[in-house]
């Protein structure tokens, strides 16, 4: 049986509060072959800055080998707001991304996109559309005394895989085959999420001035796979 490679890993943040300060984000190191990304976007007028600040504590020091670990998590930390919020208040979304050795594992409820940026192609893996209806958020964590169906998905990384999670305010100004080339063309994470904070202050100040009082939150990380 082939093994797959071990592969080494760079990371770096886009975080900007200034539109509702409801985003969260964790990046976390677990050990050399395990790390979590996860970002949080909280519900608008439902106390979401709360609820996002909640699970990204969770997530921040819980001990996290394997997907069922995350998700017991989530199932933890969604109680804990039902019984508080009564699915009513305390509501969050949350895309995460547990790498385990050289597996990607994605799991995911609500609109925060995570996308998979290879050489020739990109693939996305939480729909944009898949979290919230026209009448109100559908899938968040706190809104149902037990947990909802989740997002879920694995993918095998190879050298030169680069991953990108991003809550929707991000999206809302930069398509996705905008950030694919701005994350693809990029010498490092860094750079990436550099232009992708130039590209999003431009088109926020470019935009309608009644768009612009709406302006949303931004966080994104980006993760660049070697050997």
């Amino acid at each position: 049986m082939l093994e797959s490679p071990m592969l080494t890993s760079t990371v770096a943040t886009l975080h900007d509060n200034e539109g509702h300060g409801e985003d969260r984000y964790v990046v976390r190191t677990l050990n050399d072959n395990v790390y979590l990304d996860a970002v949080m976007d909280g519900v608008t007028g439902r106390r979401g800055w709360e609820a996002s600040q909640t699970l990204a504590d969770a997530l921040a020091v819980a001990p996290l080998t394997s997907p069922a670990d995350l998700v017991a998590v989530l199932e933890d930390i969604n109680q804990q707001l039902y019984r508080r919020g009564l699915g009513h208040f305390l509501l969050t979304t949350i895309a995460a991304a547990l790498y385990c050795e050289s597996v990607l594992h994605i799991i995911g409820a609500g609109d925060s996109p995570v996308v998979l940026i290879r050489p020739d192609t990109s693939q996305l893996f939480a729909s944009r559309t898949s979290g919230f209806s026209p009448i109100g958020p559908m899938r968040a964590i706190g809104i149902s005394k037990q947990l909802g169906t989740l997002y879920r998905a694995e993918v095998t990384l190879t050298p030169g895989d680069r991953v990108v999670l991003a809550t929707d305010g991000s999206m809302d100004l930069v398509p996705r085959h905008e950030l694919v080339e701005i994350v693809r063309a990029a010498a490092s994470p860094e750079v990436a999420v550099e232009q992708l904070h130039r590209l999003l202050v431009t088109r926020h100040a470019a935009a309608p001035l009644g768009s612009q009082g709406r302006r949303d939150d931004w966080t994104t990380i980006v993760r660049f796979f070697s050997s």
